[in-house]
């Protein structure tokens, strides 16, 4: 595995790796296979299921209820996958599906599924991972709520639903006063739904700005029926309420965004580069410079190469290392997450492997991973990871340096108004089930 300066891990084989593509990922197992034991045959079937989607927002018992009833197809995917019924294939990960599939057919043909020796990974995938970081360090209870820190009922919270049943009320808002927009939402209203606007919430956490989520709401309607005359107007108008039931739903999430962006904005105009250091002590630094010299007519990428052993000639670009440090920021701290969760996974004597917010392990230890995944996500966000970030930037960008005496104040203030926290706590996560599920 590598790192990049986030912290970040990934492979360094190119191809035959875990973080591939789905028929790449179907034709991995673990070396060391392990008895499937007291619950072993349920997580494998709770997993198939998951990588079907066909019951995720359903209670886990659902989902095995669920597992029992398409036995027969499970059962004939594995023996005629060509040739038969290909229930797999109507799967998101479909070949991913048809490897458990002939891993639950020979447990169930073993005649003992707690006997079974199993090498199939079996996978926790954390619930909109970005945003459960933004509810954690903000303490926000009703964030906390839409990606399952906060468990209420036996089923999981969908942000994603959420936030279009928000976006809906917008839409039936200006239809019913007939607003300035009333044209384009009647238009939009019949299109909006979860898969249209799923991938701008996914990665507003990461930065997506207005027009990237214009294009990504724009191409989801190009597979509709959408009116193409209006498709423009129409993607503008649903990524704009899009952005605004967000920031609605996650207030905190907005409040640190901010804050982000104005400490980053103010140590990129002194030319430097914003850099933090991760709960684990790994120093990040955003690798975004500019020239002071470069023609108006010359690539970014031409001259940074041209220029990269002359570090005088180099200034931190303003745009990037605002936009970059928030994704990144929350980056570091799903990775420091990850590298915890290994590190006592590994103590407990787990063979384990992730690809960013999924968690692999052998399905007769997924209840220890499941333990230690909330233990350590706890205990990452009882540190005071806000106020540490504020004193690293007093003590790196003003202490360090030669600033007049407005400088310093200014700089002062915007690093130390770090955003309030709510009342969630932390320790609800131990009895949320569907938080890595």
């Amino acid at each position: 595995m590598n790192i990049d300066f986030r912290g970040r891990s990934y492979p360094v084989a190119p191809h035959l790796q875990h973080q591939n593509q789905d028929y790449v990922k179907a034709l991995l197992m673990f070396a060391k296979g392990k008895p499937l034991g007291e619950k072993g045959f349920y997580w494998l079937k709770v997993h198939l299921v998951n990588l079907t989607e066909h019951k995720k927002r359903a209670s886990f018992e659902e989902r095995l209820k669920y597992a029992d009833e398409m036995m027969p197809e499970i059962c004939d995917s594995a023996d005629n996958p060509l040739n038969g019924n290909k229930w797999w294939m109507t799967s998101e990960q479909p070949w991913q599906t048809l490897a458990a599939c002939k891993e639950v057919a020979a447990a169930v043909r073993s005649g003992d599924p707690s006997k079974y020796v199993s090498h199939y990974p079996v996978h926790q995938d954390g619930s909109c991972n970005g945003l459960q970081h933004y509810a954690a360090l903000g303490r926000d209870v009703t964030g906390a709520r839409s990606v399952n820190l906060k468990q209420e009922g036996d089923f999981p919270a969908d942000v994603y639903s959420d936030v279009v049943d928000l976006v809906r009320k917008e839409i039936e808002y200006d239809i019913q006063n007939e607003t300035k927009d009333y044209v384009i939402a009647k238009i939009c209203e019949p299109f909006l739904e979860r898969k249209v606007i799923k991938q701008s919430i996914m990665t507003t956490v990461y930065g997506v700005t207005m027009y990237g989520a214009k294009l990504q709401i724009q191409r989801q309607l190009g597979y509709k029926e959408f009116p193409r005359e209006h498709i423009l107007v129409g993607s503008a108008y649903l990524a704009e309420k899009t952005f605004q039931c967000l920031s609605n739903l996650f207030t905190s999430a907005r409040q640190i965004q901010e804050w982000f962006n104005k400490c980053s904005v103010a140590i990129s105009k002194g030319g430097q580069a914003v850099e933090w250091v991760t709960p684990l002590n790994l120093l990040c630094i955003q690798p975004y410079y500019k020239s002071k010299l470069q023609p108006p007519d010359m690539p970014d990428k031409i001259y940074n190469y041209l220029t990269r052993k002359t570090e005088s000639l180099r200034v931190a670009d303003i745009y990037k290392q605002k936009n970059g440090f928030a994704p990144n920021f929350i980056h570091s701290l799903d990775s420091t997450h990850m590298m915890l969760t290994s590190l006592y996974c590994y103590r407990k004597g787990l063979t384990y492997a992730s690809v960013h917010d999924s968690y692999w392990t052998h399905p007769c230890d997924v209840d220890i991973m499941s333990k230690v995944t909330r233990e350590q996500f706890i205990a990452l966000h009882k540190q005071p990871i806000l106020p540490n970030l504020s004193n690293y930037f007093i003590e790196r960008y003003i202490h360090s340096g030669e600033l007049n005496a407005l400088q310093y104040a200014n700089l002062l203030k915007t690093f130390t108004d770090v955003p309030g926290t709510g009342d969630f706590d932390l320790d609800e996560i131990q009895h949320s089930p569907f938080f890595f599920s």
